[in-house]
């Protein structure tokens, strides 16, 4: 484990809402989020944040755009684009309504949820172990920044990731019945114990 400093905490920031219709399956689809309530986001989140964080950001627009704003806001912090922090790729099930999969295919994904790949896209297995990747990082990352704190503007899978890796570890796989639900609502955040 990568050694951290005492204290240092971990801002995990959810990207405004996105301009998709309700309903939709968009983990890793590419698509801006509102301006407005990103601007308004970013203003707060800039008030908030202590001095000489690390920042880093998913590289889909909807978190880019959270992390241009927060620039423009704080000129001292510059996001840093992490692959790591994207959402999950729900492969030929982006961009449709979740009302139109199949049950036998929603089915498949509860009974096997770290290991099946919806929609063929990425199972929850290799999004936890690419998640676990960057928080060793964002560890080693305070450690060589004196104990400051790191920013991640992500996504709710990412916070859940999170959320999961921080009470069970990377040894234990989830189940459909007891992953998290709790995640920071649109352009909000949690903050967290980065050990």
């Amino acid at each position: 484990m990568t050694p951290h400093a005492p204290g240092a905490r971990l801002w995990l920031v959810r990207h405004a809402a996105p301009q998709v219709a309700p309903g939709t399956c968009y983990g890793a689809l590419d698509m801006p989020a509102d301006p407005a309530a990103t601007q308004a986001a970013a203003r707060r989140l800039a008030a908030a944040l202590p001095p000489a964080p690390g920042v880093f950001c998913s590289t889909l627009q909807r978190c880019e755009q959270l992390g241009q704003y927060l620039r423009a806001e704080r000129p001292d912090l510059v996001p840093i684009p992490d692959v790591r922090l994207r959402e999950m790729d729900f492969g030929a099930w982006e961009g449709r309504a979740w009302n139109t999969l199949a049950k036998g295919d929603i089915d498949a994904w509860t009974e096997d949820f770290a290991h099946h790949a919806p929609g063929g896209g990425e199972p929850l297995s290799h999004m936890l172990g690419r998640v676990a990747l960057a928080l060793q990082a964002a560890r080693h990352w305070s450690a060589q920044h004196a104990g400051a704190d790191v920013v991640w503007i992500t996504h709710a899978g990412v916070a859940r990731c999170v959320a999961w890796l921080q009470q069970h570890g990377e040894g234990v796989m989830p189940r459909s019945d007891n992953w998290p639900v709790a995640a920071p609502g649109w352009g909000e955040w949690e903050v967290r114990d980065l050990a």
